[in-house]
């Protein structure tokens, strides 16, 4: 089934990359000189990442967006040594080959890893694959089981204890982005002010099981094999991955997924399938990923982790806005992103007051 595996594209305007320079730093660093043909994957917002064909040779470049960005964010070298430590460890982590730091040979620090041809799901599922409700939950629980087996990594043996400080992780994560947020307001959103109050308000108690998180683990993250596409073969974008509680990182992927019944505001907010038949509930999601992993989710606390993801991916959404509006990137997409945080905004509202 070739016809459903992801395609590359021209490369966005704003986006290029200097062939030339390049292709002198790989021939120096594989002692070959082969033309290069670089093309684009057509999605992401944040990191910018690239098929790179070298004669017959394929490889996946990733760099920082274009413009401003975040100080603790886009770090090649960080997303480099992460998935550099997991080989071995997680399956599901491409391998990688090459970490450049000097930004004169494109522009910014890069890397280069595998490429792991397959099918990549966004907001919709592709017309030629048939989606029935069961093939649909048998990928919501690989996807679900996936999750938790990141979690379960022995991240000591790894060699990942210094990747960050799990203690108070979760109540730094609700200050950081609630700081990034307000840093990042633009005339056209609102400030969500009610909401970080609340979940100030809600932390829930410390946890004593930390663990590696990948941070933004969601479908369009996710690589199916075009033959088995309810086989997970690939995860992509390690660059927030860090340690902490895996119950946030779960709320995260929450934020992420829209049900059928969900309000239409948040329904044109959708980038995943997650409201076709056969898919998880959120309720399900989570009970899944509880038995899976062996994690005890108390009850009151998934309001919490839900709100949090709907935060957290409103503020995402937000910065990301705020370069586009500052003309920091001229990418037209984003352009609608204020819809995003006020749907966002008021699905948390809704919560809260209980009318969900």
């Amino acid at each position: 089934m070739k016809e459903l595996q992801d395609r590359t594209a021209a490369v966005r305007e704003g986006q290029e990359i200097d062939s030339d320079k390049l292709d002198s730093y790989l021939s120096n660093h594989f002692g070959t000189n082969k033309p290069l043909e670089i093309s684009q994957f057509p999605s992401g917002y944040s990191n910018l990442t690239y098929l790179i064909k070298a004669g017959d040779d394929l490889f996946v470049l990733r760099r920082p967006p274009v413009g401003t960005k975040a100080k603790s964010a886009n770090d090649m070298g960080r997303e480099f040594r992460v998935l550099k430590s997991l080989s071995g460890h997680y399956p599901y982590a491409p391998r990688v080959s090459i970490f450049c730091q000097d930004a004169d040979i494109i522009g910014a620090p890069f890397y280069l890893m595998e490429y792991i041809p397959g099918l990549i799901v966004r907001a919709d599922y592709p017309e030629k694959l048939s989606a029935t409700p069961g093939f649909v939950a048998q990928q919501g629980r690989q996807f679900v089981t996936a999750l938790a087996e990141l979690h379960n990594i022995d991240y000591e043996q790894a060699g990942l204890a210094e990747l960050g400080r799990p203690l108070g992780y979760a109540a730094r994560q609700v200050s950081g982005w609630a700081k990034r947020f307000t840093a990042a307001m633009t005339p056209l959103t609102s400030d969500f002010q009610d909401i970080m109050r609340w979940l100030q308000a809600h932390l829930p108690e410390e946890t004593s099981r930390f663990s590696l998180i990948h941070n933004d683990y969601k479908m369009d993250n996710i690589i199916w094999d075009v033959e088995q596409p309810e086989k997970m073969i690939g995860v992509l974008d390690w660059e927030l991955t860090t340690l902490g509680d895996p119950l946030m990182d779960l709320g995260a992927t929450l934020g992420y997924w829209i049900e059928a019944s969900d309000p239409d505001d948040l329904l044109t907010i959708r980038n995943m399938p997650s409201n076709v038949a056969g898919a998880l509930s959120r309720r399900e999601l989570t009970d899944s990923y509880a038995e899976t992993s062996g994690t005890i989710i108390p009850a009151n606390d998934f309001n919490f982790y839900y709100i949090y993801g709907l935060f957290r991916r409103a503020a995402i959404c937000q910065q990301i806005f705020y370069r586009f509006h500052h003309g920091q990137t001229t990418d037209e997409r984003f352009a609608s992103l204020p819809k995003s945080v006020t749907a966002l905004e008021n699905q948390a509202k809704r919560i809260i007051s209980g009318k969900l």
